[in-house]
């Protein structure tokens, strides 16, 4: 028997199964989760070539609408934002590749400094843009898984009896991070180049650190 147009519009539209809903919202997931690192890739590449990274800019770069990326991010101080804590998260896996739970507190600092000093020498031109741009509020948020394992290694050396007692963990993570911040500026004029800037660091943060505030070279020369 011949079927009715009726019947094959029917049969047609049921020949597709529609996706399930679970399938449908994973598809919408890993969408959004692709526009996300698509825009800032597009962000950190602006920032290194020193350009603008202005809304309009990033989606061009990236190849969406300016629609998509207001979608993501409210602004341009939220998209660097995000650019920023990106970036600390890439600094977090290096600091964690230095192992700062293993042996003495003052080595595993040393370890720590040296690759954190390795990581913000690749991301220089956003950490300037953030510095410029962000409030001290939206900086000390997006470094803040970075600020929490700078300050369980100096609780232990603390507690090691490594390091000072005199000042609290807090202004001790502070000025680890102001130090190592200033030392890039200072790269970044021209003062100091990279390897000379991270042997001005390994010099001056075990000073600050060190127990009741000596300096390492005493406490060296008193162990010998």
């Amino acid at each position: 028997m011949p079927l009715h147009c009726c019947q094959v519009t029917s049969t047609t539209a049921q020949g597709r199964s529609p996706m399930p809903e679970q399938q449908q919202r994973d598809h919408r997931r890993a969408t959004a989760e692709r526009n996300v690192e698509g825009i800032l890739d597009a962000a950190e590449r602006l920032l290194r070539r020193r350009d603008a990274a202005s809304i309009s800019a990033v989606a061009a770069e990236a190849g969406l609408s300016r629609v998509t990326v207001y979608g993501h991010f409210d602004d341009r101080a939220g998209l660097l934002e995000a650019v920023v804590e990106r970036a600390v998260r890439r600094t977090m896996t290096a600091i964690e590749t230095a192992e700062p739970d293993r042996g003495p507190a003052a080595a595993a600092l040393a370890r720590v400094l040296a690759a954190s000093w390795e990581e913000l020498g690749r991301n220089s031109e956003i950490a300037a843009a953030a510095a410029a741009e962000l409030s001290a509020e939206a900086m000390r948020r997006s470094h803040e898984r970075g600020r929490d394992r700078i300050r369980r290694l100096t609780e232990r050396g603390r507690r090691e009896g490594a390091f000072r007692t005199d000042v609290t963990t807090e202004w001790l993570v502070s000025a680890f991070f102001a130090l190592v911040h200033a030392a890039r500026d200072e790269v970044g004029a021209g003062g100091l180049d990279p390897p000379a800037a991270l042997e001005a660091l390994s010099a001056t943060i075990p000073d600050l650190f060190g127990e009741r505030g000596a300096p390492a070279r005493r406490r060296r020369a008193d162990r010998s």
